[in-house]
């Protein structure tokens, strides 16, 4: 790991720093009192302080209904608020195809998967892989690319690993398209079991998924086509995740695993569209987008098909190979320029930036004291760094020098075969993911009706999703396997309070 000065002086010398932001420095009496409120804990009979406040002052009440993921940061303005609804009114808007008489929301496809945010992020929680073979893939796709060549890497980015979109199908698979248009393919899972057997001797059924794109609409893929599947992730915390420094984020990577832990968290860099050059990546399950108004602006591109000042293709995702998707009639044709504008990107960013996190629940109790004690001790915390201090940001009070407890440190790490998707993205290899946030964790059912983990809803379980676990994390993975029953009980319930 990287002292915090180095962390600094790498931050910046690669252009990686917060300078795009209006950040305030820190002062030495402030890096002081961070390290000591974002030390590890070593005694767990009682709660941290300011522990059940995973957000700081963003955190929000937790609610008891499906509505705990979409309250604005508890510390947004009055005035803000109005942004924050206008925001999420067009993340909720259904776009409609063109000509419409309704120009506002016209636009979209001709290829999608979705006709808003909201059908994919569900409650602005997690998607979730079809039920059954009849259903279709609504909050669930597949991202596609080919291999490229040395000459297709970004050259201003080390250890860059180069695709290109499929000649066909572009950057990714849409299963919807609008009157009078194909679709690209339908979505194929098939299952297979493995029993895993716990210490106890109970066993613990894991699915393992086979993906296919069926019904190909444009025919066949690139012989050497990569398959990655994805499911929406929650939406809550991510402006405190924005907000977290680059140097703090990079002060925690060990690509050489230096001091001989097995974990050798790895940052994934990235172009940023925006400031046209690299930047630290932070969202999508491999780190892939460097801010969430890039986020924001591919998915609205990608997901639905709606050109923006970021991504400016009327058609969206449809390739040069699609001549009827290139030719169709879109929603920059009356006068808009793009089929959303600035301005409404920005609100849907801003709404995106200040989803609040919900309250701890049963911070106190004994059970969850426990599981924190084997969670810790398990050195699980090794990734799912507990908690970081945001930048102070001049024009994001919300966020600002916020103490948060996300449990993720923002970086890729291997987690082997079982979960390996093969496919790389900007410095991310096949095998390597991003470390997941925990925070909300628990409220997965409460909010998005069902309990499936992982990057591509694989786990039915919290404990099916740690016994995925493999590569750098093989050894928290065996060690819950053998530990007592009761600690492991005493995990899942430290979890579930998240």
């Amino acid at each position: 790991m990287a002292s915090s000065a180095a962390a600094e002086d790498l931050a910046r010398s690669l252009a990686l720093d917060d300078s795009h932001l209006n950040v305030i420095p820190r002062t030495a009496d402030e890096a002081a009192r961070i390290a000591k409120v974002t030390a590890l804990a070593t005694g767990f009979a009682a709660p941290q302080r300011f522990e059940e406040r995973p957000g700081g002052a963003a955190t929000v009440r937790a609610r008891t209904d499906a509505d705990a993921f979409s309250e604005p940061s508890g510390n947004i303005s009055f005035e803000k608020e109005l942004d924050f609804k206008l925001g999420n009114g067009l993340f909720r808007k259904l776009w409609v195809s063109s000509p419409s008489s309704t120009l506002a929301s016209d636009g979209l496809g001709p290829l999608y998967n979705a006709r808003s945010c909201q059908r994919c992020h569900i409650k602005d929680g997690r998607g979730h892989p079809p039920e059954n073979p009849q259903d279709n893939a609504i909050s669930m796709f597949l991202r596609v690319s080919i291999p490229g060549q040395p000459e297709d890497a970004i050259a201003e980015i080390d250890g860059y690993l180069a695709t290109l979109p499929d000649p066909t199908y572009g950057t990714q698979l849409q299963d919807f398209a609008i009157q009078g248009h194909k679709s690209e393919y339908r979505l194929g899972i098939t299952y297979s079991e493995e029993i895993i057997t716990l210490s106890d001797g109970a066993e613990v059924s894991l699915r393992h998924p086979v993906y296919s794109a069926t019904n190909l609409g444009y025919g066949p893929l690139h012989e050497k086509a990569m398959l990655s599947p994805r499911v929406a992730p929650q939406m809550i915390g991510l402006g405190l995740l924005e907000a977290i420094p680059a140097a703090d984020i990079l002060a925690a990577a060990d690509p050489e695993d230096a001091d001989k832990d097995g974990i050798s968290g790895r940052a994934n860099i990235v172009w940023s569209k925006v400031l046209d050059r690299p930047m630290l990546g932070r969202f999508g399950h491999k780190a892939g987008n460097p801010s969430i108004l890039e986020q924001s602006a591919s998915a609205f591109v990608g997901d639905i098909g709606i050109s923006n000042p970021i991504f400016t293709a009327g058609a969206g995702e449809c390739t040069d190979l699609q001549a009827d998707c290139q030719a169709a009639l879109h929603g920059d044709g009356d006068d808009r320029i793009f089929e959303i504008d600035a301005e409404g990107l920005d609100l849907v960013t801003f709404y995106s930036r200040n989803l609040g996190v919900p309250a701890r629940r049963g911070v106190n109790t004994p059970q969850v004291l426990a599981g924190k004690e084997v969670f810790y001790k398990t050195r699980c915390t090794a990734c799912h760094t507990p908690n970081f201090v945001t930048n102070r940001l001049q024009d994001q009070p919300e966020q600002s020098f916020q103490l948060i407890w996300p449990f993720t440190d923002m970086l890729l790490h291997d987690m082997g075969p079982g979960l390996a998707d093969h496919r790389p993205e900007a410095r991310a290899t096949g095998t390597e993911w991003r470390t997941p946030p925990l925070w909300g964790i628990g409220l997965t059912k409460l909010v998005s009706g069902h309990s499936y983990y992982l990057h591509d809803g694989r786990a039915r379980s919290i404990l099916e999703a740690i016994l995925w676990h493999g590569g750098e994390a093989a050894a928290q993975r065996d060690a819950v396997i053998a530990m007592p029953k009761v600690d492991r009980d005493a995990l899942i319930t430290y979890l579930e309070s998240l």
